[in-house]
Parts: C-alpha cells; structure tokens; sequence
C-alpha cells in the first residue's frame, strides 16, 4: 500500500509512482478509500486550500482541529511536523521532509489532527492542503513559534519571512505549562 506511518502517531506518507515523459507527468496523490483503511475510519475532506509563497517564507506551526493532506505542487517546501498533543507518546517531537521539486519527494502527508503543520518554501512555491472540515473566523490554529528551542527545528533559512501572527506564537512550553515533560 502506498500509505507509510512515520515516526509520529497520525503522520502518514502517502507515495504514489510518478509517470512522465516528453510532455510532462502524471501521478495520483491519494485515494479516499486507502487513506480510510489505514486511519481505520472514513475519510471525508471538506476544504482545498492553496497556498503560494515566495522562496524564504516560513508558515506555522498550525495545529487546526482538523486533519490536512498536504502536497508541494511547485517548486521545493521543507515541511516540519510537531507532535503537540500533551497525552501523545511523542508529544514535542518533530519530524521533517523535502517535498516538491527534486530534491523533494512528490509525495502527500497526511497529518492528523493535533499535529502541527509548518513549512519554509525554498524556491517559489505552492503548496496545498485538503482538510475535514471547513474553515469559520473563530477557529483555533492552536499556533506554536516556528523558532521553539524544545522543538529544535533546523530550518534550512536564516531569516524567514513570517506573517505578523506566526512572529508572536507562543513556545511549547508557554501553551503548556503543567505538561510533565517540563517537570
């Protein structure tokens, strides 16, 4: 099956073959029914979104209360995944990818809810995103820094472009104080 589990509970690769030629590419990204039968429940996305971004912008890290299937359409992201739900087994670890253009992987991840999704593009980039449910104005993106030491993310820039929210998100620690993992 083209369905990988990663190191993190809910974090899947989702792999297919690539077919070009002279004229371009062709590949699937995913099915409904394989991602179903791996997370053991029905899939149902309900929101495509699109990001573009120029080469140096860093987004998230944005843990919405939804799961997202994400994909580099264009150009090269390195994306990081952090694990930042406080019962996990693996709360506050991270796992990273090149996805996109070589050297990327033309691969999906499927990140389920309560893992937090960023990514820094490294060309011009574009990413998307299908997710299970819809976006409303009092969503809680559950934001962490980009920058967070317990996180120890080794982001391939310097001096990323942030948006004004992502420059104020609180760390880890601050979103959860009591967590036993600070005792």
């Amino acid at each position: 099956m083209p369905i990988e589990p990663t190191s993190l509970a809910g974090l899947y690769v989702v792999r297919w073959d690539t077919h070009g030629d002279d004229r371009g590419l062709f590949r699937q990204t995913y099915q409904q029914s394989e991602l179903s039968e791996v997370l053991d429940r029905e899939v149902a996305l309900r929101q495509g979104n699109h990001s573009r971004s120029a080469a140096g912008v860093l987004r998230g890290f944005h843990a919405e209360p939804w799961d997202k299937l994400v994909y580099a359409v264009r150009g090269t992201v390195f994306c990081a995944i952090a694990d930042i739900r406080p019962d996990s087994a693996t709360f506050g670890e991270v796992a990273t990818f090149t996805l996109g253009d070589p050297p990327g992987e033309r691969v999906r991840l499927w990140v389920s809810e309560g893992l937090a999704n960023a990514f820094c593009s490294l060309t011009d980039a574009d990413y998307v995103y299908d997710v299970t449910a819809e976006w409303s104005p009092d969503v809680d993106k559950r934001a962490i820094a980009w920058d967070d030491p317990d996180l120890g993310v080794a982001w391939p820039v310097e001096q990323p472009v942030l948006s004004d929210a992502d420059q104020t998100n609180p760390t880890l620690r601050e979103r959860f104080a009591d967590h036993p993992r600070w005792g």
